[in-house]
């Protein structure tokens, strides 16, 4: 009798038909450019394969307790779709790990990015006189209810932070790249982000999630 393959395993993916259709694709690609056309739209198939490595990644001990999870996911994705590419199937045969690197960095990129919003939003309230505004309300039912609320927040916040470090502590953390990745994740994400001061928007990756109903 044939073993039932565990959706929750890290084969979820088929690395070998990750491979073929995502060289098929950049075949397209290539042509496409050859010949001056727009690059062909991202294929089902692959957008699904990016979710799913955002999504099984995002659930792993390392990040699953951060309240941003689904911000982390939607960058994961976007990051998938801005450097695949990169991907070149005569330096690399395996799409899942490359993919699942760049979904990994992307994570950490949110939870650094959370982290500083954060710490500056507690920094600013925490230096109100949370007890002269109470004071001051002359015990208005509405803001003291108010105050308490944001005080809850700020806490319950800050556990979280401190519960997601501390399941961090001593995970293994990839500690770099493949080689031929850094100069050009390098230079695109400067003209990202060229690109999105001057306004424009990230079109292959909104286009994608709004006809697979992701958004």
């Amino acid at each position: 009798m044939a073993k039932r393959r565990d959706p929750n395993s890290a084969h979820y993916i088929d690395n070998k038909e990750f491979l073929v259709k995502i060289s098929e694709y950049r075949e397209k690609r290539i042509e496409a450019e050859e010949c001056g056309e727009p690059k062909p739209q991202v294929t089902n198939y692959l957008g699904e394969c990016f979710v799913k490595i955002a999504n099984h990644l995002a659930y792993k001990s390392n990040f699953v307790n951060y309240t941003f999870r689904d911000e982390m996911i939607l960058d994961g994705i976007e990051n998938c779709l801005t450097y695949m590419d990169n991907f070149n199937p005569e330096k690399s045969k395996n799409p899942f790990a490359y993919f699942t690197q760049i979904t990994y960095y992307a994570f950490i990129r949110r939870i650094q990015k959370e982290k500083r919003q954060m710490e500056t939003k507690f920094k600013y309230i925490k230096s109100l006189d949370i007890e002269q505004i109470l004071e001051q309300s002359d015990g208005e039912t509405h803001t003291n209810e108010y105050l308490s609320y944001m005080r809850n927040i700020i806490e319950q916040a800050e556990a979280d932070n401190a519960k997601a470090d501390e399941a961090n502590k001593n995970k293994k953390v990839i500690k770099r790249r493949p080689k031929y990745l850094d100069e050009k994740i390098k230079a695109e994400e400067a003209a990202a982000k060229e690109k999105e001061e001057k306004g424009q928007p990230k079109d292959q990756l909104f286009d994608w999630l709004l006809v697979r109903h992701y958004i």
